[in-house]
């Protein structure tokens, strides 16, 4: 098991205390909801009281703490680690690897991928390996990352028509995820990105007129066409190891007939 770097060495109560603060919750609104009082989640949070196993994992729940992190709140309680964290590659998730892969390529010739924690893709499609072909060849290599392929100057980044605003998204999704699993690897990666120059738009390569679109699109440059797709994200309900817990499924929906169109003449 891998403890957080934030939560090492630090006691349960000061951990609570920071997880209630950033989820703008009272003391006596998180003990109504864990059918608690505030005066033991004060005593817990102060240290003058050492919570249960079953009271840390209900605080933790009502705090919306993720998995990885109520680990590291039952360890810093003195309690062993709850959820597992089962390599991707062990057997035991062979089931799960194996339906992700059927996921995915029965969605094809649309792209769809699989991304971890710090948005390292796990698994991809051919649709997503049409999208990437050309791109700098370090980019590619093990372990790919999504953010990092779709901003890097030498990635997508010069390809995707409506980057300013698709960059904006994507920062946006980033710092979500920061501040729910308040993780510096993820900081790290976010501030990585960030930092990387946006090419000039070419104001030639957008449409004269703006498309009615429900969501933002992601409008990236492929063979001389422009395509466009609205992502849909999801995840896994009611999962019981961290490694499943923290997997996120991207599919990439046509925004538009001519996209469909030209997908569908790429593969047979």
């Amino acid at each position: 098991m891998t403890t957080h770097p934030s939560t090492t060495g630090q006691g349960v109560g000061p951990l609570l205390r920071a997880w209630r603060e950033q989820r703008k919750v009272s003391q006596l609104e998180l003990a109504l909801r864990a059918d608690s009082s505030a005066r033991h989640i004060s005593f817990v949070e102060t240290g003058r009281s050492r919570p249960s196993e079953e009271m840390v994992l209900r605080l933790a729940e009502h705090l919306d703490v993720p998995m990885r992190e109520r680990n590291a709140l039952l360890l810093a309680a003195g309690y062993a680690p709850r959820y597992p964290e089962t390599p991707l590659d062990d057997p035991a998730l062979g089931a799960l690897r194996a339906g992700i892969e059927r996921l995915i390529s029965g969605y094809e010739p649309y792209p769809a991928l699989v991304v971890d924690a710090l948005y390292n893709v796990v698994a991809a499609n051919r649709g997503i390996m049409t999208l990437v072909d050309g791109v700098c060849e370090s980019l590619l290599e093990p372990p790919l990352n999504a953010m990092r392929l779709a901003l890097h100057p030498r990635g997508l980044a010069p390809r995707i028509r409506n980057l300013r605003a698709w960059r904006g998204h994507l920062l946006e999704q980033m710092e979500r995820q920061i501040a729910l699993h308040r993780s510096e690897p993820l900081r790290a990666l976010y501030e990585e990105v960030a930092a990387y120059a946006v090419p000039d738009a070419d104001p030639a390569k957008e449409p004269s007129e703006p498309v009615p679109y429900f969501a933002l699109p992601l409008r990236i440059e492929h063979e001389g066409r422009t395509l466009s797709f609205i992502s849909s994200i999801s995840t896994f309900n009611t999962p019981m190891d961290v490694t499943v817990a923290e997997l996120a499924i991207e599919t990439l929906l046509p925004a538009d007939p001519a996209t469909v169109k030209h997908l569908q003449s790429l593969m047979p």
